[in-house]
């Protein structure tokens, strides 16, 4: 009974100090109420309501509906005048539950219109120096006439349809609503001067070579119906040139007509290969259906520079028919060589295709198509098995851009033929990242123009993990680096644009219009996010799983951010809002280090401090079961004799602590002789986990993760006591740089001694 009466004392003398304290404080300054600011709260306030079109688990709702836009096109592509003109018939099916009143369609040639208002837009200075074909572009040409001509717009039975025009919209307005489930039919009749993209620097158009034969990327070349969704109603944000599209899914059947002599590929199937190609073709062909392991030419270096000393003016049809995508584009010269390899991909394969003049090998024959067939394997690996018959890639100089199965891609030799690894692994990684697209946002339909980090961080995630991937499947590609040299995606890449003037950075979650830095801000960092996501926080296996059910869930759908972030949790049992909050939107950074380091020793003798709260309370020593106490070393309360050096009282101690433990669980126990008190402090926004690092007297080392939740109460530091079998030396934060912590002067203890300039320029020079 005195046991338990001394414990309870005890413990109401614990509580009571800590009271007194409290009410001490309290009573000498009294804080305003505040507002929920803990950074581990839950994120209702920036999450929208759940309902029955999408739903709190972050899949589709039981009402999910998308419309669909089918289109059958006439194009006519006249590479003596640079020009394209075009017939389409669209079938609009309205599957929401809304009548609509009147269809947004967008001209996205527009931008390049003599009227555009993009260029007024942005501000401009007068920069020092200029490359010449931006100069003449700025101050010495009359302005490019581009843009649609539309000449007409009509109605199933040909009676002409009102329309406005905006900008890069244009509003077709209907006889009368369309209801829930029916299908309004109208066509389009248009041309376009096709634009100098190497010049312009522009999506698509063409790119003149030094022998007069032109190489065209076509695309945003037909007026495309815009999404109408549960979330927004008519998706028509005007298109200003930077952030990209949101369009609905539809089958194509597309007949295109070029010069003769031309070789050209396209979005879908190519319906009438037999009158196109050659019998050498055709052979070719059928041996590339069956090459799993290299690429076989289709159409060889020497032919192509046979037919680019022509000028066919004779013309040819190609005609496709594409399923379930959500846009088209196609490529054509006369000097393209053309090779294609088989992929393996679930019970079947796909074609890797490549296309390229004779000025990008011997670069682009050695690795464009194993690059995109390594894509391929990757993508569809973290996410679903590739559904199209094709991935193409085309080389375009100054370009990269992405549509379904094809895509533009930089990265030539100099003109003797040499080759950098800059040039090479700049290549390989803009055609995984365009391939990449086929998924992100060609399948998984996220609207680009709001949320660009939701095509592009995502697919900048997973073109990490595929760049990866491509350096093991192919390591004599990138000896002597020994491991692909990835731009975005390691966590110390993002750390000086995280690090920056804070007036220059915006959210994740900001329009890509609205940014300062896109490329960071819309490809780097999220990609970051995710990657330490995946290593450092889930690990992989949850990551993994979870990533895969979100672009199931969605592909072929429109998902938004919260679709995203919510089956994230969903799938893994990770409670994720401070992670989403703090990456994505706010523009908080990372920086978590080493405070202070206390020794401890225990003892069985009374320290001062608890002396004076006993004296204070009026409890005598009496009233105490033994007690275990820990005095710090060189502290105030230190004193020497306070040390257990006598056999006896350590005996007793030793028995005291061991004597509530049951005797088969003693051997179990360790036997730590080393107490320190470790605090670590977090002067950056963003909590993390806690990845220390302790190295011992004895060489060894322990790593020990304190997750993120370790701050829910104290946002600035926070304590561990370590009570350790062997002596710590040192104490490292994020030792392998994993978190993108923007100061790591602070990460170590002892702390690290500074390099004078002199001793940093020393390390640099000195050999290895």
């Amino acid at each position: 009974m005195k046991n338990f009466k001394s414990l309870f004392l005890f413990a109401l003398f614990l509580f009571s100090a800590a009271m007194a304290a409290q009410e001490e404080s309290e009573s000498t300054k009294r804080e305003p109420g505040h507002y929920n600011t803990n950074r581990f709260k839950q994120m209702y306030e920036e999450f929208s309501t759940p309902n029955m079109f999408r739903t709190a688990s972050g899949a589709p709702g039981p009402n999910y509906y998308q419309q669909q836009a089918d289109y059958k096109m006439d194009i006519e592509l006249d590479d003596q005048n640079k020009k394209i003109t075009g017939f389409e018939t669209i079938t609009y099916s309205n599957n929401s539950p809304d009548p609509l009143e009147f269809l947004w369609v967008q001209l996205d040639q527009n931008k390049r219109a003599k009227d555009s208002k993009s260029p007024l837009i942005e501000p401009s200075d007068a920069a020092p120096a200029d490359m010449a074909g931006n100069f003449v572009q700025n101050y010495m040409e009359g302005g490019f006439e581009g843009g649609f001509n539309i000449l007409e717009v009509k109605d199933a039975k040909g009676a002409p349809l009102k329309y406005i025009i905006n900008q890069t919209m244009m509003r077709v307005d209907m006889p009368k609503n369309l209801l829930p489930g029916e299908k309004f039919v109208f066509s389009i009749k248009w041309w376009y001067n096709i634009n100098d993209h190497v010049v312009d620097r522009a999506r698509s158009g063409y790119e003149t070579f030094e022998d007069g034969n032109r190489g065209y990327v076509i695309a945003q070349f037909y007026p495309r119906m815009a999404v109408y969704n549960d979330v927004e109603g008519w998706q028509n944000s005007q298109f200003w040139g930077r952030d990209e599209f949101a369009l609905p899914f539809g089958n194509f059947e597309v007949n295109i007509t070029v010069p003769a002599d031309h070789i050209l590929d396209a979005t879908g199937d190519l319906q009438n290969r037999k009158e196109i190609f050659t019998k050498e073709m055709m052979n070719r062909y059928e041996a590339a259906q069956k090459s799993f392991d290299k690429p076989v030419i289709i159409v060889t270096q020497s032919e192509a520079e046979a037919a680019a000393k022509g000028f066919s003016t004779a013309k040819r049809t190609w005609k496709f028919k594409a399923q379930n995508v959500r846009d088209y584009a196609f490529a054509t010269s006369r000097k393209y060589i053309w090779d294609m390899m088989a992929v393996k991909m679930g019970s079947g394969s796909v074609m890797a295709v490549s296309l390229y003049p004779p000025e990008s090998n011997p670069l682009w024959e050695d690795w464009s198509t194993r690059a995109v067939a390594s894509t391929l394997k990757t993508f569809s690996r973290m996410t679903f098995d590739y559904p199209y018959p094709k991935a193409i890639s085309v080389s375009a100089k100054n370009q990269g851009m992405e549509y379904p199965m094809i895509c533009w891609n930089h990265g030539r030799p100099n003109k003797d033929g040499s080759i950098s690894d800059r040039t090479k692994f700049g290549m390989i990684s803009v055609i995984i990242h365009e391939v990449g697209h086929n998924y992100f946002p060609m399948i998984v339909n996220s609207d680009e123009r709001q949320w660009t980090w939701m095509d592009e961080g995502l697919n900048t995630f997973t073109q990490y993990v595929a760049e990866q991937d491509f350096g093991e499947e192919y390591p004599d590609a990138i000896a002597p680096n020994k491991e692909y040299p990835s731009r975005r995606g390691p966590a110390k890449n993002i750390v000086d644009y995280m690090a920056g003037d804070q007036s220059q950075l915006a959210p994740i979650m900001t329009k890509g219009i609205n940014t300062y830095n896109f490329g960071a801000n819309a490809y780097a960092k999220p990609a970051t996010a995710l990657n330490i996501l995946r290593e450092t926080i889930m690990g992989r296996e949850l990551f993994d799983f979870a990533f895969k059910t979100y672009a199931n869930r969605w592909m072929f759908k429109h998902p938004t951010p919260e679709d995203f972030f919510r089956t994230m949790e969903d799938a893994s049992a990770v409670d994720l809002d401070w992670y989403w909050r703090s990456w994505f939107y706010t523009t908080d950074y990372v920086d978590i280090g080493v405070e202070d380091v206390k020794k401890f020793f225990v003892t069985s003798k009374m320290n001062k401090e608890v002396k004076a709260m006993m004296v204070e309370r009026g409890i005598s020593e009496s009233d105490l079961p033994p007690l275990v106490y820990m005095v710090e070393e060189g502290s105030e309360d230190f004193d020497e004799s306070m040390r257990v050096s006598n056999l006896d009282e350590i005996q007793t101690l030793k028995e005291y602590i061991l004597e509530n433990i049951p005797i088969e669980e003693r051997a179990k126990l360790k036997q730590p002789k080393y107490f320190y008190k470790v605090t670590f402090t977090k002067p950056g926004g963003i909590p993390m986990p806690i990845l220390a690092q302790f190295t011992y007297s004895d060489g060894s080392t322990e790593r020990i993760t304190y997750p993120a939740e370790i701050w829910r109460k104290n946002d600035q530091s926070v304590g561990k006591v370590i009570a350790s079998e062997k002596e710590i030396t040192k104490i490292e934060v994020d030792p392998d740089e994993e978190t993108a912590d923007i100061d790591t002067s602070n990460n170590s203890w002892p702390r690290s001694k500074e390099l004078g300039a002199f001793d940093r320029f020393k390390n640099k020079t000195d050999p290895d």
